[in-house]
């Protein structure tokens, strides 16, 4: 099955994400989504208690889990079919994830943590953008420092900004908010939607926060289905 992948050159009334019909368990039923759509410049929290499903969804939306039963389509790209080589090729190029752990590579510079995304991405490297990326989360003249020597606020910011260095349409971040206070939290969820709304992606933060309930678009609570 050949599958054409392109960044951020999907038509407008193509939604980024589009979820239906969606079943998943495994002893017993854990999801049941009828129908859950996400188009570009839009921000949705999935909220939810723990236990509730919440990184089943996350890994059943960026390919790293198949549903049992139901259809999930990036960009109109329909993933749960695709092959193992062709969800790690869609998600490497399209897909932005903020880890609740930060997975930046301690022993090299944050600025190189980004060009390295760029690569793995497969995109040309560009270390203009990288560049302008750290500027606009205000950590530009940490560039050349190393993950271990930032605050978790400043690693926070890095980590996101590795997330959008290859510029994927969707940006799903797990938890982003758990561990910062206020301020930080505040000013975390405010740089993932400023990079949502200037790359024309679609972002979804996948959290128990209920400080992030008023700061996004729109909210979806896996326990009702809402």
């Amino acid at each position: 099955m050949a599958v054409t992948i392109s960044q951020n050159k999907q038509q407008r009334d193509t939604p980024v994400l589009e979820i239906r019909n969606l079943t998943f368990g495994y002893d017993q039923a854990l999801l049941n989504i009828d129908s859950f759509t996400l188009a570009q410049q839009e921000s949705i929290a999935v909220l939810g208690p723990s236990g509730c499903g919440k990184t089943t969804f996350m890994h059943l939306l960026t390919g790293l889990l198949r549903p049992d039963a139901g259809s999930i389509q990036i960009n109109g790209t329909e993933i749960t079919t695709l092959s193992e080589a062709k969800i790690d090729q869609l998600r490497g190029q399209q897909i932005g994830i903020v880890f609740q752990r930060m997975h930046l590579i301690s022993s090299i510079s944050i600025l190189d943590n980004l060009l390295l995304a760029q690569r793995l991405a497969r995109v040309p490297r560009d270390k203009t953008y990288a560049g302008r990326l750290l500027e606009q989360l205000g950590i530009a003249d940490l560039g050349n420092r190393r993950p271990t020597t930032l605050s978790q606020g400043q690693v926070q910011r890095a980590a996101i900004a590795r997330a959008v260095a290859h510029k994927p349409s969707l940006l799903v971040a797990d938890e982003p908010t758990s561990a910062l206070d206020d301020k930080n939290a505040s000013d975390a969820i405010t740089i993932l939607k400023d990079l949502t709304i200037g790359n024309s992606a679609a972002l979804i933060v996948v959290t128990h926060d209920e400080r992030v309930r008023a700061s996004l678009q729109r909210t979806y609570d896996l326990t009702t289905g809402q």
